[in-house]
């Protein structure tokens, strides 16, 4: 089958070289019978950084969102980043596009039954930790909401506004004109006027 491979390689520091990584993925690549489309490189930059600070990867995933490759290539799983939150969102992405990965040095290759199974453990990984993020907000709310603290946003709607807003409607104006005229959103118009 034929596939469209991006080859991924990355150095921290400047003394070191890509061509070692460059070329075994290459040799891969040809043992497999993959055609190389696209190669990104990220010189002297540490695996810490985000995509922000790392063109060569940014680059990568914006071809991997325009669906341009079907499989990424890559040395070291620890080439991709440091940390296991930034390793999930990118191995998410890829997912969410239908891209594979190859990860040379660990034996990774979610066209295989295992890597397949790798993907589904990291989703499930994934989604524990949002699952654990949102239990720690709601758990802030409600403490605040214990000690009696507000939480978000005051509301803009008072008194004065839902007098103001029931005043024009009478007159005959519209939602969008008593917002233009209040300096609120229509919407926030319509619930002034339902709570009034």
């Amino acid at each position: 089958m034929f596939r469209k491979v991006a080859i991924y390689a990355r150095v921290s520091t400047k003394g070191q070289e890509l061509e070692n990584q460059l070329a075994e993925l290459s040799a891969a690549c040809v043992r497999n019978d993959w055609q190389v489309v696209s190669v990104f490189t990220d010189y002297g930059i540490s695996g810490a950084k985000g995509r922000a600070a790392r063109k060569g990867l940014d680059d990568l995933l914006r071809a991997v969102v325009r669906r341009e490759i079907d499989q990424v290539c890559v040395w070291s799983i620890d080439r991709l980043g440091r940390s296991l939150r930034e390793l999930i969102n990118f191995l998410d992405e890829l997912r969410e596009k239908g891209c594979d990965l190859y990860v040379h040095k660990q034996a990774i290759d979610t066209n295989t039954p295992s890597g397949k199974m790798l993907f589904q453990m990291l989703g499930v990984f994934a989604e524990f930790e949002r699952e654990i993020m949102r239990e720690r907000i709601i758990a802030g709310q409600q403490r605040a909401r214990a000690q009696g603290r507000r939480i978000g946003r005051r509301s803009v709607i008072d008194e004065s506004l839902q007098a103001r807003a029931a005043r024009l409607r009478s007159d005959g104006h519209s939602l969008r004109d008593i917002g233009g005229r209040l300096n609120v959103s229509a919407a926030t118009v319509l619930k002034a006027l339902v709570a009034g």
